[in-house]
């Protein structure tokens, strides 16, 4: 199913309509304030599954990441945020970047790769902040590449649609989505670390 949703002011119902499918355990792509991606509930370990077999990952090793409604929500799945790390992370948030932090106990085990750590990602988008919130915890993402040799990710929610209509049970038509993925952060060193350039610039 294709949904359009009012970028600018996510329409109640249809957010609903999406949430329901989470709910159920199905799998969505949805836009973000960088790419599209694929969400679904964390809370479904066969949801998570089937988002590891569309990208390719395995679930083990997969470095996944999570969208949450604030930095409150985010330290519940994650180890104690030190002053630095929250000066960063309040700074940047919510934009296109993912933190990468220490996981908590509170993140169900498909989740947890050998390292432990999860990515924490607060996106400016409207579409994205309204799904998480009126689901009540945070939904796994991953990018949504393209088979492209020039392009990486897919932009036209039409042509998400046409190649993965019968992939997953919902595409949220946000408008052109952007090319470039977010900057990844990793922070469970002693500094703040970029291990990929992406959409957002670090400022320390």
């Amino acid at each position: 199913m294709l949904l359009r949703i009012n970028p600018d002011n996510p329409e109640g119902r249809k957010i609903r309509q999406a949430v329901d499918i989470l709910e159920e355990g199905g799998v969505i792509i949805y836009p973000t304030d960088t790419v599209y991606a694929f969400a679904c509930d964390m809370m479904n370990a066969r949801a998570g599954d089937r988002i590891c077999r569309l990208r390719g990952l395995d679930p083990v090793k997969a470095r996944l990441a999570i969208i949450c409604e604030d930095i409150s929500q985010a330290s519940e799945y994650t180890q104690q945020i030190d002053n630095q790390i929250f000066r960063v992370m309040k700074k940047h948030l919510p934009g296109p970047f993912t933190f990468v932090l220490n996981s908590s106990n509170q993140v169900p085990k498909l989740f947890r790769n050998r390292k432990r750590t999860i990515g924490i990602r607060i996106p400016a988008n409207n579409i994205a902040m309204a799904l998480v919130k009126e689901l009540g915890h945070p939904m796994l993402t991953a990018s949504l590449k393209s088979a492209d040799e020039i392009l990486e990710y897919f932009t036209d929610p039409i042509d998400i649609y046409d190649d993965y209509k019968n992939l997953v049970d919902l595409v949220i038509d946000g408008g052109i989505g952007g090319h470039q993925a977010s900057t990844i952060v990793d922070c469970t060193g002693p500094e703040p670390l970029v291990t990929r350039e992406g959409a957002g610039v670090l400022e320390i």
